[in-house]
């Protein structure tokens, strides 16, 4: 008797084969992708700077692959070892002061340094992951409180709760009075983003 094939049974490994694949080939595209970018670019500039060092003796610009992206990763060391330093610290507050000062760049410059601290930087926001009843119903949101005290938007005992969005870098800004917004006290706030962003599918561990 010939067995037909159980194309369902099929249809369930192909899907658990790209539930295994997918962020495995995603997260290696992305890094290849950063490593080309950077690599094509910046024998181009080194070239401009020093022509004969990135010149082979035919005149053509000389690419090592893995230089480029090796270089900036020990550039953001050095300037991240020199920060710590008081000259250099100044050098650098001089010069935010300078772009914060200039017309249209210090929207775009104060946001993006906002963002990049308020992940990262001594002034992280997202470290009190909180349960905010938004709707004012039983249906509760996960968030992080970004501001405790909206005392100067005429809202006194109402905090600034950041919603973030599944599967997305955006989210939503919402103010709402603090007895509406539970501490999330049994996991961190790392592990808090990821199972938002995941749409709640990622595994929490006390």
């Amino acid at each position: 008797m010939k067995r037909t094939p159980d194309f369902r049974r099929l249809f369930q490994y192909f899907l658990q084969g790209i539930l295994i694949l997918a962020p495995i080939t995603i997260t290696i595209w992305a890094i290849a992708f950063v490593f080309n970018f950077i690599d094509g670019i910046l024998p181009n500039l080194v070239h401009g700077i020093f022509p004969t060092v990135m010149e082979d003796k035919a005149g053509n610009i000389r690419r090592i692959p893995g230089l480029g992206f090796l270089l900036v990763i020990a550039i953001v060391l050095i300037i991240g070892y020199l920060s710590s330093s008081f000259l250099f610290s100044k050098l650098v507050d001089a010069f935010e002061q300078l772009l914060e000062k200039t017309p249209g760049i210090k929207f775009i410059y104060s946001t993006l340094k906002d963002f990049f601290e308020a992940f990262a930087g001594e002034k992280k926001k997202f470290t009190q992951n909180v349960l905010a009843n938004v709707d004012d119903n039983d249906v509760w949101r996960i968030g992080f409180i970004t501001r405790d005290d909206m005392a100067e938007f005429g809202l006194k005992d109402y905090v600034a709760v950041y919603i973030p969005m599944a599967y997305s870098v955006a989210g939503n800004v919402y103010i709402i009075p603090k007895e509406r917004v539970r501490p999330i006290t049994n996991i961190s706030s790392t592990q808090t983003m990821k199972f938002a962003v995941s749409g709640g599918v990622t595994d929490v561990e006390e």
